[in-house]
């Protein structure tokens, strides 16, 4: 017997350490924004949707032009322009170029 549990633009998941709200991260090898807080060992929602999301978690003194591969450094925490010698993980494509202010407008890949 099978069921269907969701439409697949979120997931539970539990995470290995403690969440915000509103910042993207990267648990058991899948990449999303955390739509509530969780301390360590607790369940957490991930909106893992492809749409284009806004974000300022991105590394000091990185800028994106529109097309920009986007990575995400999971050490860091932070997403950033450079595979990171293959450790950072591709997440989208930026579809706005950064503002003054660092913040960056991108679409998330497809969590296939």
């Amino acid at each position: 017997m099978a069921r269907k549990v969701s439409n697949g633009k979120s997931i539970k998941a539990t995470s290995p350490e403690t969440v915000a709200q509103g910042e993207f991260v990267l648990i058991n090898n899948i990449f999303g924004l955390a739509l509530e807080s969780a301390a360590g060992g607790e369940q957490v929602v991930l909106d893992i949707e492809q749409a284009e999301y806004e974000t300022n978690q991105v590394a000091a003194g990185v800028t994106f032009k529109v097309g920009d591969a986007v990575y995400f450094d999971a050490t860091e925490k932070v997403l950033t322009n450079t595979d990171g010698a293959g450790a950072n993980r591709l997440v989208g494509r930026a579809t706005q170029a950064s503002d003054a202010n660092g913040v960056v407008w991108f679409i998330l890949a497809p969590q296939a």
